[in-house]
């Protein structure tokens, strides 16, 4: 499946800067490249920029790569829920509370990293075993319309945000 499959009823406009992001490519295919340019990406960072905030309050890059695990931890549930053809409402999320609790700033890089790379397999997994009928099903998310295909493109979409601003703003 590709990001052009996916039609603006499917989510929020809010997601439309990943979604686009994640450009006309196979989505599936999308998630198992972006899995290795993320890893190459954060294990190409001087081990001096780990611990770097370019501003008072930012994240560090060890909190964004934690970040980029919670969310897709999220979406990749969400996905499932709709997937199945959960029409419960599900509630949004606050980024930032999650950010001290996770305690990334005391884990290392190759931890996170293994972390990263679990989940990504699950998502992955998940995404595969997942028909065409019912990736397309249309569940709420912070009360808004999205579906697991949609899901997809904003997993790829919000982790080319991240490394985008670290690369303007980090190195």
């Amino acid at each position: 499946m590709t990001k052009a499959e996916i039609t603006a009823d499917e989510y929020s406009p809010y997601y439309a800067q990943y979604i686009a992001l994640a450009g006309n490519k196979e989505l599936i295919e999308e998630l198992f490249n972006s899995e290795s340019l993320t890893v190459q990406f954060f294990e190409s960072l001087p081990e001096d920029k780990l611990m770097f905030r370019y501003a008072e309050g930012k994240w560090t890059p060890l909190e964004i790569l934690q970040h980029i695990i919670d969310t897709e931890r999220i979406f990749a549930y969400r996905a499932f829920r709709f997937a199945r053809m959960d029409k419960t409402p599900l509630p949004g999320f606050e980024q930032d509370d999650y950010v001290n609790p996770s305690q990334a700033n005391d884990k290392s890089l190759s931890q996170l990293i293994k972390e990263f790379k679990v989940g990504r397999q699950h998502s992955i997994s998940l995404f595969q075993s997942l028909s065409d009928a019912h990736i397309s099903f249309i569940g709420n998310a912070s009360g808004s319309p999205m579906s697991a295909r949609a899901v997809m493109a904003i997993i790829v979409g919000h982790e080319i945000h991240h490394i985008n601003i670290m690369k303007e703003r980090y190195l």
